[in-house]
């Protein structure tokens, strides 16, 4: 029988992360991933001839800096690039053109409304104000607000001054903002209409939320709370997809000597006498260990390989209610050309950016409300994005590859289950709205891969096909994170642990969960510790 110091089940980005600092730290461990390859959603894959997909994840904007560095990620080579640009289609002839260069940035505002392109500056201040305060947390291991343990209580007085250090008028709003919808927010600053829309679209990518529901807010600053090479709210792209940073951080867990194991799908988490003691295999293997770390979600955790005889009561009613709803869809494309859209300057810094179809605040409601339906829009919001516009490595010479996102594909529909041919229909839509804006985009395709929250589920294992693992809903946010009580990574399964996004901070490809969850194992084990545990000090 295998025995090891920590076993971590699933190898996407977060559980590969917290095995690299077990690992570093000393301690015997192997990662158990069920696919034939590693990564979970941040993955690069050859599905067709000559061309690589990110076929999950496609931006990383969350990635920490402290990490990155921890594990000498550009040694095993890791390369992040910020976008330089963005298209936003609005009704008709309608662009706004979105620049990384502020002057140009200020005068394509300018350009739909002088009000809106001065109302910018106040609103990336105050945007940025409330980033820095929630940014402060990410690398932090969240107190738990019943405890009078004296962690906790410095904790919450750290919290405490953070808090006051706004100013009255700042936490009014502060307060305010984790309470409003998307348009709500944006209605307080702008007039003008697509810039509205290209501005909440951040709101509700990835959840299941519209532009007008309470808390997608909130989803609006989860997005901009990252960095790429210290452009605070950057976007970037990573050189050969997705994959290169799970591969890069796969690297530093045999660096320090860890083992990932492929093909090895767990079956259950063995417990004997209230503890975690290991895992066995679909197989029929068994792995001892001190510890067990699930990368899994919440829901998937707790009522799919652990035994409800060994749950503290109310756990699996908790992890069954869990709030994880599927909202996206995916449509790689492989193009034998890079495509033209109308309206747009033939310029560098725009083609290695995203094109975002968007329509107006109520095209986006409205695919909201064909998804509460069970039905997908046939106008839905389609972000956009074609690496290979910079990235040699990702599609032939001549070639493009076009990564396309799609807010709101439902996980059930109400007609029946996905089939072969309501998953082409889906892909159709989407190819038809980007031909809207770039006649001809059709005849440039190769190869097209769709995938629904079905797809997404039952190949990498997010339960609805949910990317964050559970909404970023008040609710279920910092210390009640999945569920309240165990906020600090911690399950009510002695040695048993969680790393993924349904903790703390959430989704995004930032590897923050499987960090902070390491730093509190490593605490609980006596062992040397070198997992950072607040890299916003100079802010």
């Amino acid at each position: 029988m295998n025995a090891y110091d920590a076993i971590v089940i699933g190898a996407g980005h977060n559980g590969l992360t917290n095995a690299a600092y077990l690992a570093k730290a000393g301690l015997k461990v192997i990662v158990l991933e069920k696919n034939d390859y590693i990564g979970g959603a941040a993955v690069s894959r050859e599905v067709h001839e000559g061309w690589i997909y990110s076929n999950c994840s496609y931006v990383c904007s969350m990635m920490r800096q402290a990490i990155h560095r921890d594990l000498d990620l550009s040694r095993h080579g890791l390369l992040l690039v910020p976008y330089l640009g963005t298209v936003n289609f609005g009704q008709g002839e309608e662009r706004l053109l979105s620049y990384h260069d502020e002057e140009a940035a200020y005068l394509e505002l300018k350009r739909h409304s002088p009000h809106d392109a001065d109302a910018m500056h106040r609103f990336q201040a105050d945007l940025s104000r409330y980033a820095q305060l929630i940014r402060k947390t990410l690398m932090r291991t969240p107190p738990d607000p019943a405890s009078f343990r004296p962690r906790d209580l410095m904790e919450l007085l750290h919290l405490a001054k953070q808090f006051w250090s706004l100013g009255e008028r700042e936490i009014y709003e502060y307060i305010r903002f984790f309470t409003m919808s998307a348009a709500e927010y944006l209605e307080d600053y702008f007039e003008n209409d697509l810039i509205k829309a290209a501005m909440a679209t951040p709101g509700i990518i990835g959840t299941a939320l519209g532009v007008y529901s309470p808390g997608s807010a909130y989803v609006l600053l989860h997005h901009v709370m990252g960095d790429v090479d210290g452009a605070i709210g950057a976007w970037g792209l990573a050189r050969g997809g997705m994959g290169a940073i799970s591969n890069a951080i796969a690297g530093a867990v045999t660096e320090h000597g860890g083992e990932i194991r492929i093909c090895a799908g767990v079956e259950r988490v063995l417990v004997e006498n209230r503890r975690a003691v290991g895992v066995a295999l679909e197989n029929g293997d068994e792995f001892r260990s001190r510890i067990v770390v699930s990368n899994l979600d919440a829901r998937r955790t707790f009522t799919r390989i652990m035994d409800r005889r060994d749950l503290p009561e109310g756990i699996y009613e908790k992890a069954r209610n869990f709030k994880i709803r599927g909202s996206s869809g995916k449509v790689n494309i492989a193009l034998s050309g890079l495509p033209k859209f109308t309206g747009v300057p033939d310029n560098p810094h725009l083609n290695r950016g995203g094109q975002a179809f968007i329509g107006t605040l109520e095209t986006l409601e409205r695919a909201y409300d064909c998804w509460k339906r069970g039905r997908w829009s046939g106008d839905p919001f389609v972000e956009s994005v074609i690496p290979s516009a910079w990235d040699p490595t990702v599609a032939p010479p001549g070639k493009h590859w076009m990564s396309n996102f799609v807010q709101y594909c439902p996980p059930q529909l109400v007609e029946g289950p996905w089939t072969p041919k309501r998953r082409e229909q889906f892909g159709q839509t989407v190819i038809d709205k980007i031909e809207r804006y770039s006649p001809g985009f059709k005849d440039l395709i190769v190869h097209m891969e769709v995938r629904t929250p079905h797809e997404i589920e039952q190949e990498i294992g997010l339960t609805e096909g949910n990317i964050f693992q559970g909404e970023l809903t008040l609710d279920q946010l910092f210390f009640n994170r999945p569920f309240p009580g165990y906020g600090q990574y911690r399950m009510p399964v002695k040695n048993l642990y969680m790393c993924g996004s349904s903790t703390h901070p959430g989704g995004g490809v930032s590897a923050v969960c499987g960090a902070n969850a390491a730093r509190e194992i490593l605490k609980d084990l006596r062992c040397p510790n070198s997992v950072p545990e607040d890299d916003f000090h100079d802010e």
